[in-house]
């Protein structure tokens, strides 16, 4: 397991990292520029981020298939989620273009922050299918519990955003515009080398088959494959729509109590987004291990990874709490010169730190349950967390309370994931043995 999580954990650490460069190189350009970027970017990552079953449905799908002897249709699983990705990321482009201003206002950004949240939201989502393509292949190789490529194609990417961010916001004078198009080119890259990846294991799996026809054929869009792919994804779907609508929520609430809460907040959500895809790095893990447990009829053995995936996660997320807590004085300056809000983030991540141990076995659950395909149940406990976490949010301004209020009602969200999650862990019903739940 260690094995795979670890590579796991350099792809997932490196997909916040695009964010927090941009909020890097972007804060120092102003308040009002990196109040735009915060809510430009939690649009963006909603947009993105509710299709992540196309990883998760993905690496389930895949990895059960592979336990159950059936490298190709393994693949085959794989171009159908690559197919829906690209449909799905070209739908999201033509939706979001015109409606990024009524969309910005939505979020009750402040007159000086909308024209650089638009400009930003816009020129990013050229580079959605991309994200999309990038998240569907990263499932299909996880499945096939290969994390390192993943691991290499994130860290180029990184790096080649950083550099991109850097020459196009100062070196060419873009501003913003130029953080968008930076991170615009790097994810369709990385997407290309995806592509190139599961291409090329399409051909080496073809050599060794029994088949006449070409390996090209395997490439080619299968309606029903595609449908039967987002029949599948349906439930995670509801799951991180669910997820989506609490952070929207989150930044809708910081964005009203004004522009150095919301900067504030946005630094804080990288953060945590940064510490929660490390936790999530052991569930990844999970999700492979699990779905080939499950597919080779092995049940015992699923159960027996859970136990170890838990005590991982709380190790890890105590340790990640010491961590930010001993950081804290270095966040602040290295996204703001602004004193306001170097403040604000001080309290807030101290809370963040404190709920890192939830965090740690939230994630984990999530992934074993999400690599045994239990969606459905992810679905509706995800919504029951929605309606827990609604009204707590919007109680914060109501209250005249500030930015640390709203992470304490973070902090009550991820306390009913653990509820529910840890409810159906200790039920056993997830486990369904079998190449196909």
């Amino acid at each position: 397991m260690v094995a795979l999580a670890l590579p796991a954990f350099g792809a997932l650490v490196a997909e916040p990292l695009f964010v927090m460069v941009d909020s890097a190189v972007v804060g120092h350009l102003g308040t009002a520029q990196l109040a735009g970027l915060g809510v430009a970017a939690t649009l963006l990552t909603t947009a993105v981020g509710i299709f992540v079953f196309l990883a998760y449905a993905t690496t389930a799908a895949v990895a059960r298939r592979i336990g159950a002897g059936d490298p190709a249709a393994a693949l085959r699983q794989g171009v159908d989620g690559i197919w829906l990705a690209l449909l799905l990321g070209a739908a999201v482009i033509a939706a979001v273009l015109p409606a990024a201003p009524a969309l910005v206002d939505l979020f009750g950004a402040s007159g000086t922050a909308a024209p650089y949240a638009v400009s930003y939201l816009r020129i990013s989502s050229l580079g959605i299918p991309g994200m999309l393509v990038v998240l569907a292949a990263t499932g299909v190789l996880r499945g096939l519990q290969d994390t390192r490529t993943p691991l290499y194609v994130a860290v180029a990417g990184f790096t080649a955003n950083a550099g991109l961010n850097a020459g196009l916001v100062y070196g060419a004078g873009l501003g913003i515009a130029g953080s968008a198009w930076g991170t615009v080119i790097a994810q369709t890259g990385m997407a290309a080398v995806y592509l190139r990846v599961v291409v090329r294991g399409i051909r080496r799996q073809h050599a060794t088959a029994t088949t006449g026809a070409p390996w090209w054929t395997a490439l080619r869009p299968d309606a029903a494959g595609i449908r039967a792919c987002a029949r599948a994804g349906l439930p995670l779907l509801v799951r991180t729509v669910s997820l989506r609508g609490v952070l929207m929520i989150a930044t809708a609430v910081a964005a009203r109590l004004g522009d150095t809460a919301i900067a504030a907040h946005q630094v804080t959500l990288t953060v945590w987004s940064l510490l929660a895809f490390a936790l999530d790095a052991i569930a990844i893990a999970g999700q492979a291990i699990i779905g080939r447990y499950l597919g080779a009829d092995d049940a015992e053995g699923a159960k027996a990874a859970c136990r170890r995936m838990i005590e991982w996660g709380v190790a890890c997320g105590v340790a990640l709490g010491v961590l930010l807590v001993l950081a804290r004085p270095l966040v602040g300056p290295l996204f703001s010169s602004d004193p306001a809000v170097q403040h604000a983030l001080t309290a807030a991540l101290l809370v963040v730190a404190l709920t890192q141990p939830v965090a740690g076995v939230v994630f984990v659950l999530d992934g074993v349950l999400m690599g045994a395909g239990d969606g459905p149940y992810l679905a509706w406990s995800m919504l029951v967390t929605l309606a827990v976490f609604a009204p707590a949010a919007f109680a914060v301004p109501a209250l005249g309370a500030g930015l640390t209020a709203l992470w304490w009602a973070m902090g009550l969200m991820m306390l009913t994931r653990l509820a529910a999650l840890w409810l159906r862990a200790r039920s056993g019903r997830w486990i369904v043995t079998g190449a196909a739940r």
